[in-house]
């Protein structure tokens, strides 16, 4: 699990959940935004074997030492 305070653009990561994805790699891409411009607290991961990104909690994936 990922602490929100520590998560940077950039930061490599493992995907914990859901099951069809856990266990791949990726970076954080960005930051939710809900539609008023705050930030939700959810994260946006491109996934590096594949070319599809994803909304994660902090409960779903977490950051790779650097």
């Amino acid at each position: 699990m990922a602490n929100s305070e520590d998560i940077q653009i950039g930061n490599k990561v493992v995907i914990l959940h859901p099951s069809h994805i856990a266990g791949k790699t990726g970076f954080i891409y960005a930051q939710e935004t809900l539609s008023d411009k705050e930030f939700s607290k959810r994260w946006i991961i491109r996934i590096d074997s594949e070319n599809i990104m994803v909304s994660l909690s902090t409960k779903e994936f977490e950051l790779l030492p650097e």
